[in-house]
């Protein structure tokens, strides 16, 4: 099957120069094309022809009309089939999209696209996602089919958004002609976009059957995308997400799921693991089987302290996995934020993620602390155990790897 076209969006603040810098860096990481939209650019601030020589153009027209240059330069003519005053572009470019306010049935939405359409038109339709379940994404991927019966499938894209439609949109790609993808950092086109490098990679790699993917807050930084089999998602939610109607709705889609903080525990409870916190799902026909192989890594990080004696500093799902790994010559001291009085000496484990602030009474009087996340949140995490007087030691690396090689092994039994 062939990719989606992977679009990005020009940011508001981008203008001149640095709106074709970001166009070159852009094709760099993988983009096929660069939508221009009127409600985030005034006419005089993007330079369309300058940029079409980078990357093919996509122009919206969204609530401002589309200036003649920018329709000039433009491989595609985004027009709106309710807002737009007239679905007029060129021969061979008219892009018609419609963005409905809630989610639709399939009869519902078909019913938006009886009009005629110029020959050649490519069509667009996008939903907001609702609550997640697995009537809904059967629904919208009906709705993706019999709009390809009805224009050609090659001609198609549905689109969904939410704080929780990533994964969504990831299922409804493999059929799409056009992709919607964010380059990265904190603005988005619109909620739910997967990064541009981890689509790029999955357009890179051979088809496979059953998706992948990483649920967890704040993971930007994951490495997980980058060294397992793709296609695999970075799913990022808040704290408070629906995870549990979630992965329970993406059963058909996915194999299996990497879990990451804060939802350990929480898919715990919903799967009935006979343990506090697990780190990963496998589809087992209807339901989910849950694992923690972070006891894997919790063993390869005790090895290298050395065992004995050791403070664990937190005790959240990682706890679990160091307990269980722990020999009889361990003994694991496990302090919560509230009990840290007494500086801290000898050797120990930082386990609070890099987005919890550790406590004002943390002092640490020459102790080695090994810190099991890696890149940018483990910089920070040795900063700050520097700043209180410890010896940073980096085995977020070590406690990655063997942790990721038995849920790869986990994931080739799904079924």
């Amino acid at each position: 099957m062939k990719s989606a076209r992977l679009v990005v969006t020009l940011p508001p603040v981008l203008r001149g120069a640095e709106a074709l810098r970001f166009a070159t860096d852009a094709r760099s990481l993988g983009a096929d094309m660069l939508e221009v939209r009127t409600d985030l650019h005034p006419a005089d601030a993007v330079d369309a022809a300058a940029l079409a020589r980078i990357l093919e153009l996509l122009v919206s027209e969204r609530g401002v009309p589309l200036p003649p240059a920018w329709v000039a330069a433009a491989r595609w003519v985004d027009r709106d089939v309710v807002h737009a005053s007239a679905l007029d572009a060129p021969a061979g470019k008219l892009l018609a999209s419609h963005h409905a306010d809630r989610p639709l049935k399939t009869d519902e939405a078909l019913r938006l696209w009886e009009g005629p359409l110029p020959e050649g038109a490519l069509v667009k339709h996008v939903e907001p996602l609702g609550e997640p379940s697995a009537a809904r994404i059967a629904e919208l991927l009906e709705t993706q089919r019999r709009l390809g019966e009805r224009f050609g499938a090659e001609r198609v894209t549905v689109l969904t958004m939410g704080p929780i439609a990533l994964p969504v949109r990831a299922v409804l790609s493999r059929r799409n002609l056009l992709e919607y993808v964010a380059i990265g950092g904190d603005w988005k086109a619109a909620p739910g976009q997967r990064l541009l490098l981890d689509a790029a990679r999955e357009a890179r790699a051979p088809a496979r059957e059953g998706r992948l993917g990483i649920l967890g807050t704040s993971i930007a930084h994951s490495r997980s995308p980058r060294i397992h089999p793709q296609p695999f998602d970075r799913i990022d939610l808040a704290e408070d997400a629906p995870v549990e109607a979630l992965v329970d709705a993406l059963l058909p889609h996915y194999r299996g799921f990497a879990i990451t903080s804060p939802f350990k525990p929480r898919l715990a409870r919903h799967t009935g693991a006979s343990i506090d916190a697990i780190n990963t799902l496998v589809r087992r026909g209807d339901h989910w089987e849950s694992f923690n192989t972070d006891t894997e890594g919790a063993r390869a990080v005790l090895e290298r302290l050395g065992g004995g004696d050791l403070f664990v500093l937190g005790d959240g799902g990682v706890g679990a996995a160091l307990r269980a790994a722990a020999s009889e010559r361990d003994h694991l001291r496990f302090l919560r934020r509230a009990s840290i009085s007494e500086p801290l000496k000898g050797t120990g484990l930082w386990t609070w993620p890099d987005r919890i602030a550790p406590p004002e009474t943390l002092r640490l009087e020459g102790a080695r602390v090994a810190v099991i996340a890696y890149g940018a949140p483990a910089r920070r995490i040795a900063t700050e155990i520097t700043r209180r007087g410890g010896v940073p030691l980096l085995l977020g690396a070590a406690w990655f790897i063997a942790q990721a090689r038995r849920q790869r092994a986990l994931w080739e039994t799904a079924t």
